[in-house]
C-alpha cells in the first residue's frame, strides 16, 4: 500500500487528537475514494455534454445581470 503525507493546520490537528481512538488514516481514505467516485461521475456527464465553454460564458454573463438587476432593485427599497 502507498503512503501519502496531507499537510494539515495546526488547530485542525488539535481537534483530532480529541479523539484518539479515530483512525484517521481511514477517514481520509473514504473522503479520497468519495471524491474520486464523485469526479468520475461528473467526468462521465461532462464527456457526453454538448455544452461548450462558450455557452458557459454566455450563461454566466446572463446570471450575473440578474444577479446585479436583482441586488439593485432589493437596495431602492
Amino acid at each position: 500500500m502507498a503512503t501519502l503525507s496531507v499537510s494539515i493546520p495546526e488547530d485542525l490537528k488539535a481537534e483530532m487528537f480529541e479523539f484518539e481512538e479515530m483512525n484517521w488514516s481511514a477517514v481520509a481514505k473514504k473522503a479520497f475514494e468519495q471524491k474520486i467516485s464523485d469526479m468520475d461521475f461528473f467526468k462521465k456527464i461532462s464527456e457526453k455534454s454538448k455544452f461548450t465553454e462558450k455557452d458557459a460564458k454566455e450563461l454566466a454573463d446572463m446570471v450575473n445581470k440578474a444577479a446585479s438587476k436583482r441586488f439593485l432593485e432589493m437596495n431602492k427599497k
